[in-house]
């Protein structure tokens, strides 16, 4: 069972004259992480840590401090905590007392996880990423039974016949939703369980 945040979480501390600010948010994608951590990372800070866990996906940075001391540790934090589709900044602006080596794995990971442990957090729904051809005459009443199966419409492109949706569904109800699908289109629409489900 994993977990996500429900919004973005911040948190900060003073070690040994540094200053640790931590946020902490959830994400979609890689993408997502990216844009999250250069939108709360500053320039003028001595170091701009962070990690990133999306499924089977992972990302970390030590931005200038020694390997393994900053990165890890936050995605350690991550990970110790049972959550998934999470990033997390740790900015660090440094006061003259260095921590070593030890001492700074202790300061990312620890500021991390007290910031992810305050943070609001929600369990994660395991969700299939679905694409399926509608008849334009049968797309309304598709599109009425979507949300009854937890269905989100993440991509909709049109051709000549009808729609293209690129779903996200959840796993618990992706059989009852694949059968429903194949009646209410009398099967002349098409279903793909996408193999890059999460």
């Amino acid at each position: 069972m994993t977990y996500t945040l429900v919004a973005t979480a911040s948190f900060q501390e003073e070690i040994r004259k540094s200053r640790f600010s931590v946020w902490a948010a959830p994400v979609q994608s890689a993408h997502d992480a990216a844009a999250f951590i250069a939108a709360h990372s500053d320039p003028a800070a001595t170091h701009n840590c962070w990690a990133w866990k999306v499924g089977q996906a992972y990302r970390f940075n030590d931005d200038g401090e020694p390997t393994g001391t900053a990165g890890k540790p936050i995605l350690q934090a991550i990970e110790g905590q049972q959550l998934d589709e999470v990033a997390v900044l740790v900015v660090r602006w440094f006061g003259g007392i260095k921590l070593g080596t030890g001492g700074l794995v202790r300061a990312y990971g620890g500021a991390a996880a007290q910031c992810l442990r305050q943070a609001e957090k929600i369990q994660r729904v395991e969700k299939s990423r679905v694409d399926c051809e509608v008849r334009f005459s049968d797309m309304a009443l598709v599109q009425s039974r979507l949300a009854g199966y937890g269905a989100v419409v993440v991509d909709e492109t049109f051709n000549a016949q009808g729609v293209c949706w690129q779903l996200e569904i959840p796993v618990k109800h992706l059989a009852a939703f694949t059968t429903e699908f194949a009646n209410l289109t009398r099967g002349q629409g098409r279903v793909d369980v996408a193999t890059g489900a999460n």
